[in-house]
């Protein structure tokens, strides 16, 4: 098992909608860019070259916001196997003070890069991303 992979945002005036905080379109950008940094980090370069994913779902909760200015911090892992060509993929957002305000439970389907189709994800592919949380 592996560690949650991380990475920062910090919410910048293209991101602020209408209401003075970040828009739900940003949020679903940044758990695409989550995965996509994940992926980047930790797979194996020959499976890069063979492979691409594309999302499938977004379930997303909205618990709090941040406004124009402020850092969150993403937290992601893969919180099981996989099926078949599909992958879960969990994302929490927590603000600077520690709490979670968004959180996605997405689903992701694995390609072949050169031929575009649905290729099953075996172990070795998932295995440097599976975190078990309790």
């Amino acid at each position: 098992m592996t560690e949650p992979f991380r990475k920062t945002f910090t919410a910048a005036p293209e991101h602020i909608d209408v209401m003075g905080h970040v828009n739900n379109a940003v949020w679903v950008q940044w758990v695409q860019d989550m995965a996509t940094a994940h992926w980047d980090a930790v797979a194996d370069p020959a499976h890069m070259a063979e492979f691409v994913w594309l999302v499938t779902r977004h379930e997303i909760d909205y618990r709090g916001n941040v406004a124009e200015g402020e850092t969150v911090t993403g937290t992601t892992w893969i919180p099981g196997e996989s099926k078949g060509a599909q992958s879960a993929r969990r994302v929490d957002f927590t603000n600077e003070a520690g709490k979670v305000i968004v959180s996605a439970n997405t689903m992701w389907a694995m390609l072949h890069r050169e031929t575009g189709r649905l290729a099953r994800i075996r172990p070795e592919i998932i295995a440097p991303f599976l975190l078990e949380i309790e």
